[in-house]
């Protein structure tokens, strides 16, 4: 098979300032998040069950980035801090129920309001409110064309 010109291909012309803009965000967002003691899995975790009353282990895995391999780790880690508390749940030994602790709130209510606020610069800078709009609604198409098999 023979290689196409690629030198004017738009969607090749695409798929470097994406990886690069994931990989600018990826640092910013860690950084900001380990200054505040914790590592991007647990605040994905903490910012996934505050304000709500808690979610099945597979709640959470499903709604957070984080894998299902790491998530227990993740977990047995903020459940040392005092974090979260697991319970199980009534007529079903295999399901346990997970959700903030008072002082796990407490660093919900401390780090996603200044998380969201610190990040919330950088998407201001660039975007404005229709132009943000329009990227997620791109960024979703190309997940999900990304999650369908191949033709």
């Amino acid at each position: 098979m023979d290689l196409p010109d690629l030198k004017d291909d738009p969607y090749l012309k695409v798929l470097r300032p994406l990886v690069e803009a994931y990989l600018a965000f990826w640092r910013v967002d860690g950084r900001h998040i380990r200054s505040m003691r914790l590592t991007p899995s647990q605040f994905d975790v903490i910012a996934t069950l505050g304000d709500t009353d808690g979610m099945t282990c597979s709640e959470l895995s499903s709604k957070t980035l984080v894998t299902k391999g790491t998530l227990t780790g993740v977990l047995d880690r903020l459940a040392a801090k005092g974090l979260i508390r697991r319970d199980e749940v009534k007529g079903d030994r295999r399901c346990t129920h997970i959700r903030l602790t008072d002082k796990g709130n407490a660093l919900f209510q401390k780090t996603f309001a200044a998380h969201i606020a610190f990040i919330r610069l950088f998407f201001e800078r660039a975007l404005n409110p229709k132009d943000a709009e329009t990227v997620r609604t791109l960024l979703l198409r190309l997940r999900d064309s990304f999650q369908q098999e191949p033709s």
